[in-house]
């Protein structure tokens, strides 16, 4: 009958559409492969861990978390996206169960202080729970040297909120200042024990430096000791995040660092840190386990003078021997003079320079190890137009010396930079000049003075012993000079093709080389010339060569050249120019 062939064939019809759906694949639901399946919007987040949008941002910046760039953004290109993957992650954060139980814990104070029991508000204040972050410090930093290498910006962050003032109005707690300063101290002084310092710049916005430790290059900034102004456009409570982290980070690295050395961490500092000055002196003064009294009489302060560079029984000679390479070159820069800072100068960042390459450091203030009147002073550092009662024994200088000598690694004359005067250009040591392709003037002349200033060691005067070597009057030094110089020009001439009978043609041995010189330089420009063009020719036709891509990617590389080379040709002028002014 005809309905049974009709089902025969719907069931056929049916197994062979199965058939092909096995071969070919079944088709994939929407939203379970692909970009809409690897990222996630932000909302999407917030709503998979049940956490408030600042919550959620905490979160992401102790744990590292970025936001990412799909090629495809299928919710919209106004959104924010991350991976599934980290959103998965963070679901399994014991932190996160922290915040919500301290949510949970805030609705029971506000609602005791709705309630007016104001006594049982502040027993549950006192009893507040709290968290650490040190599981977080572990997990993304496996090993202490990768640690080291993110180092620069925890360091950059802390020193910025020990400069700034405690305000409620932007919830910074005075806490936060004292142990950002804390910390930033404490790495100061392990560089300064270590002689780790190898840069420092002032600039605009501070002063950069630049320490090496276990080989790792470390670069910071510290602003200038100034009253900082608090913009009302910066998110502080994002900035305050990142400082609780890099605040426990910098604690491992200080306590690791410490322990190294044989120190005891934290150092113990009676009373809190008031004064910048004294500050890292006394830190260091703590390590050893030693305090120093300040004496104010005269023989009280040259032994005081004598004594400031010993910190402990650990800075002792023996520990300078033990240094190698750049850290015992550093630790000798300074090494036997005598400063005094006086207080209109930057304080904090001049004792740690002069400390961190082995120099001897009193100020105008409190905690100061001897006074302006100690006869021991050797230079002292002022930034006055004007010295009311100079001394003869001591050196007056402006506090750029210091840091010109800290990068150029030797005592620079002091004659350009005494009071009142203009101090040459405070040149960075974070250019490499010869890359560059210009150096200035400047750091031409530094290095000449350096070359002057160390002894070459290779050099060894030998001295005649008696009966072996007659020695010589001046006519015979002079007849022996005139026969060098005769055998030089015979040999220039040989070197040349020239002959002896040529040489006698052209009348001499003078004659004959001043027509080699002339010959030389006219075919010269002509051998440029050619070298010049087949070059021109090899690039041409290497550049045909190329793809289209590769040949946008040589033409960028050239414009950037030129560029540079112009950059260099404009810095020459300029320098003819106040050449000429002169």
């Amino acid at each position: 009958p005809k309905g049974q062939v009709r089902r025969k064939q719907d069931v056929v019809d049916v197994h062979v559409h199965v058939c092909l759906g096995i071969a070919m694949g079944a088709k994939d639901k929407r939203g379970k492969k692909g970009n809409a399946a690897v990222y996630t919007t932000r909302n999407q987040a917030v709503r998979m861990l049940q956490v408030r949008l600042p919550e959620f941002r905490r979160l992401c910046i102790l744990k590292g978390i970025h936001p990412r760039e799909p090629k495809k953004k299928k919710h919209g290109h106004n959104k924010t996206y991350y991976h599934v993957k980290d959103i998965k992650w963070l679901l399994h954060e014991p932190l996160l169960g922290k915040f919500r139980d301290i949510k949970a814990y805030d609705k029971k104070i506000v609602k005791a202080k709705a309630k007016k029991t104001y006594e049982l508000a502040k027993k549950l204040l006192d009893r507040k729970p709290g968290y650490t972050l040190d599981h977080i410090v572990k997990e993304r930093y496996p090993t202490f040297i990768d640690a080291l290498r993110d180092l620069d910006d925890p360091l950059t962050m802390v020193n910025l909120f020990a400069v700034l003032p405690g305000e409620t109005r932007h919830n910074i707690d005075s806490k936060v200042v004292q142990k950002s300063k804390q910390l930033a101290l404490e790495f100061q002084a392990y560089v300064v024990r270590s002689h780790a310092l190898r840069k420092v710049f002032a600039s605009v916005k501070g002063l950069y430096y630049q320490a090496e430790v276990m080989g790792q290059t470390i670069t910071w900034l510290v602003p200038h000791e100034r009253s900082q102004t608090m913009p009302d456009d910066v998110d502080y409570k994002v900035m305050l995040t990142f400082l609780e982290f890099y605040q426990t980070m910098l604690e491992f690295i200080n306590f690791k660092l410490y322990h190294d050395m044989g120190f005891k961490y934290p150092p113990l500092v009676q009373g809190e840190l008031s004064n910048l000055a004294n500050a890292l002196p006394e830190i260091m003064d703590a390590m050893s386990g030693g305090r120093k009294t300040v004496n104010s009489d005269a023989k009280s302060n040259s032994r005081n003078a004598e004594g400031a560079s010993t910190a402990g029984p650990r800075d002792s000679e023996v520990e300078r021997s033990a240094l190698e390479g750049d850290a015992k070159e550093c630790a000798e820069v300074f090494k036997g003079l005598v400063f005094f800072v006086g207080r209109e100068n930057p304080l904090e960042s001049l004792v740690f320079l002069i400390k961190a390459f082995g120099g001897v450091v009193g100020w105008d203030g409190e905690g100061s190890p001897f006074s302006v009147e100690c006869p021991d002073v050797t230079h002292q550092v002022i930034d006055r137009p004007k010295v009311a009662n100079p001394l003869s024994s001591r050196e007056y200088i402006q506090p750029q010396w210091v840091l010109d000598c800290v990068n150029n690694r030797f005592l620079i004359p002091t004659t350009e930079y005494g009071p009142g005067k203009k101090p040459p250009p405070h040149l960075s040591p974070f250019v490499d000049n010869e890359a560059e392709g210009y150096t200035p003037e400047y750091a031409e002349m530094l290095k000449r003075l350096k070359a002057a200033s160390t002894p070459s060691e290779h050099k060894t005067e030998e001295i005649p012993v008696e009966g072996t070597m007659p020695e010589l009057g001046p006519s015979d030094v002079e007849t022996k000079a005139d026969l060098e110089d005769q055998y030089t020009k015979e040999v220039e001439l040989e070197a040349a093709g020239v002959t002896h009978s040529e040489v006698l043609k052209k009348g001499g041995l003078e004659r004959a080389l001043e027509a080699v010189q002339q010959k030389k330089q006219g075919t010269e420009p002509q051998r440029k010339r050619k070298s010049a063009v087949s070059e021109e020719k090899a690039v041409d036709l290497s550049e045909i060569m190329m793809s289209r891509k590769s040949q946008r990617l040589y033409g960028s590389i050239q414009k950037g050249k030129r560029a540079k080379e112009a950059k260099v040709e404009s810095l020459k002028q300029k320098r003819e120019m106040l050449r000429g002014k002169k």
